[in-house]
This record gives structure tokens, sequence and C-alpha cells, in this order.
């Protein structure tokens, strides 16, 4: 596939993975100064041959990546670490602490993903290599991590998962978000809360808005999909709502009753309407986060809230 770019700044350019041949869905994000390159995500194991030839698009020859850091380990963000690692062994790859036992041997994510994904596994993620120990650099919350042209700072920002960052650039004012930002498209106003299971915990999930409304960012850029600047409240804002108000939904058909399948087709038919309304083809959405997991981790959530 031709490779495509979104400059951000000078520095910073967004590669499109082109994931199961679209666009706008999964992003990774190249820091260059000139002589060595990072990458924030690295997608799954499938596009990395995408990724690689973006990355030389953008004019970075591969030995002078030296940098991936990935936001959390869930196969659309990190699947390709791994591969990337051994193609390119000089590469160092920085993770979360919880996540990091899961890149050195990640047959219990695999096994996971494939109880939602099933036969789908492959076409979708890949071949997903282990991360070998001597190339992971574990990050802490606030922890700095040097990088071309810039510095990043790290933020714990459980709810999607808890093994989940965002990574503020010292230079930019960026804040690249992973899945704790949402999912949202370029040039669409809706911010849809990827909520598979099995970590799930929505309270965490609005603390960690909070934490992440007060840096002030001058933008912020989810690995679904690209850079969001202006009216950032208004992103905090709807991404929390509807976050909410999705798990108000499950909750309250649960408590009625009500199995996944007919709790999925009210959400997609309240979702199809927000769309329509919009005036905007929701499929990209669908693609970077599925109906079927958003309610498995509410559905999860709530089973797992409600026996404690």
């Amino acid at each position: 596939m031709t490779p495509i770019l979104h400059r951000l700044t000078e520095q910073i350019t967004c590669i499109d993975t082109q994931f199961q041949g679209r666009t706008d869905v999964i992003a990774a994000y190249l820091f260059y100064d000139g002589t060595q390159a990072a990458l924030v995500e690295t997608g799954p194991a499938s596009t990395v041959d995408n990724l690689l030839a973006g990355v030389q698009a953008a004019g970075v020859p591969l030995e002078a990546l030296r940098q991936l850091i990935v936001t959390h380990i869930h196969l659309d963000h990190s699947g390709g670490a791994g591969v990337i690692a051994r193609q390119l062994p000089w590469v160092k790859v920085y993770v979360h602490p919880v996540g990091a036992p899961h890149l050195v041997d990640p047959s219990k994510l695999l096994a996971s993903a494939a109880r939602l994904y099933g036969p789908q596994m492959q076409s979708l993620w890949g071949t997903t290599a282990p991360v070998p120990q001597e190339n992971l650099v574990i990050v802490n919350d606030r922890d700095e991590i040097k990088i071309p042209c810039s510095i990043l700072r790290a933020f714990d920002t459980p709810g999607h998962a808890r093994h989940h960052h965002a990574y503020l650039d010292a230079s930019s004012g960026l804040l690249f978000t992973g899945d704790v930002g949402g999912v949202r498209m370029p040039g669409v106003r809706y911010v849809r809360p990827p909520t598979p299971p099995p970590e799930l915990d929505i309270d965490a999930w609005v603390a960690s808005i909070a934490r992440l409304r007060a840096l002030k960012a001058t933008g912020v850029c989810p690995t679904h999909f690209g850079l969001f600047q202006g009216d950032l409240a208004w992103h905090w804002d709807d991404l929390e709502k509807r976050l909410v108000d999705w798990g108000q939904l499950v909750r309250g058909e649960l408590e009625r009753g009500g199995d996944e399948n007919k709790i999925l087709a009210q959400l997609k038919s309240q979702a199809a309407g927000e769309f329509q309304r919009l005036g905007v083809d929701p499929g990209a959405y669908d693609v970077a986060v599925s109906y079927a997991s958003l309610v498995s981790g509410y559905v999860r959530y709530w089973r797992k809230k409600n026996s404690t």
C-alpha cells in the first residue's frame, strides 16, 4: 500500500497503518530530529509492513528508529512491537509495568483476545511475537522519556485498561491518549469510548479524564485517530458523557433481565441515530471498536461490580 502520512509538526508525523485496508483507524506517531526517531504506538503485527513503509516514506531510515513507546498492550496498539524488535534488534520498547510481562510472554494476552475475536485473530492482528526482555524499558507514572526533539512525560491513566499511559510531549504540548482519550475520527464531533473487557473501570476512567483535562494540552492525539485541536473541553465532555451514559444504559438493561444481544441491538440503534443526525458514516468507528466488544466490556464490568 502507498504510505499515508499526516505532518502534525516539523518533527511529528502521523502514520496511517491502514488497518484492514481502511484509512483513519489506527495511527502511529513518528518523532524524528534528522538523526534518530521514535514511535508512539506500533499498531498490530498485521500492519507492521505498512508502518515501516510509512517510517521510510517520512524520510527516516530504519536504522534511525530507536524507541517504540506504547500506551498499553492491547494488540491494536502494541502487537507489532515484538515483530519490529526482531527486525530492528536495537530498538527499545517502553511500556507500563503491568503490561510489560505480557509483551515478553503474550500468551495470556492472545488467549484473552481470542475469546473476543475467535477465527478473526490472524486476519485482524497477524502473528504477534514476544518482545525480548532486554529490549524492554519499564515506564512509571510521571517518568520522563527523552526522545528525538523532546521529552515525553507518562501519565498513568487506568479505566480502559490498568496498563495504560497517556504521554504529554513537552515541546509541542500534544497529548498522545491511546484509548483513554476515546475514539474520534477526523472532522467528526463525536467521541466513542472503547470499552472492551476485561479491565473496564468507569470510575477510574472518569478520574483519568479529569487528570488529562488538567494538563491543558494544545491538542489530543488518540490512536484512533489523528490530531484534534480547538475545543478540547468539548472533546473530554463528549467522551465522559457517552462513557457514563452508555454504562447506565447497559446497567439498566441488565437489571431488567436483558441479554447481551438485546443490549447490543439497543446500543447500536442509539448510536446509529446519533451518526445519522451528524451525517457521518460510522464505518471507521466500528472497525476501531466493535459494538460487541463495547457491550461485552460493560456487561463484565457491571456483573463484576454487582458480585462484590
